[in-house]
C-alpha cells in the first residue's frame, strides 16, 4: 500500500491525524512521511493526481476534501 493511501486512511479512522492535519499540513505529511508530490497531489485536491499516485481509479476514491475540517 503507498504512503499516501496510509495518510488518508489515517485521517480517515484517526482523530489525532485530523487533528495535527487541520493544525499544519505540511508538518503532519511530512511528519509521516509524504514526498512533495504527494503532498501537492493531496492539498490541490485533485482525485485524478492522488489516484494516480496510489495506483487506483479514481472513482474509488471519495471526494477529496481539502479543509480536513470538513472530513
Amino acid at each position: 500500500m503507498s504512503k499516501l493511501l496510509d495518510y488518508l486512511n489515517a485521517l480517515d479512522k484517526d482523530a489525532a491525524a485530523r487533528e495535527a492535519h487541520a493544525k499544519d499540513p505540511t508538518a503532519a505529511m511530512t511528519a509521516f512521511g509524504l514526498t512533495a508530490d504527494e503532498q501537492a497531489a493531496l492539498m490541490s485536491g485533485d482525485k485524478k493526481k492522488v489516484a494516480a499516485l496510489v495506483g487506483i481509479n479514481e472513482d474509488a476514491l471519495p471526494s477529496i476534501l481539502v479543509n480536513i475540517a470538513t472530513f
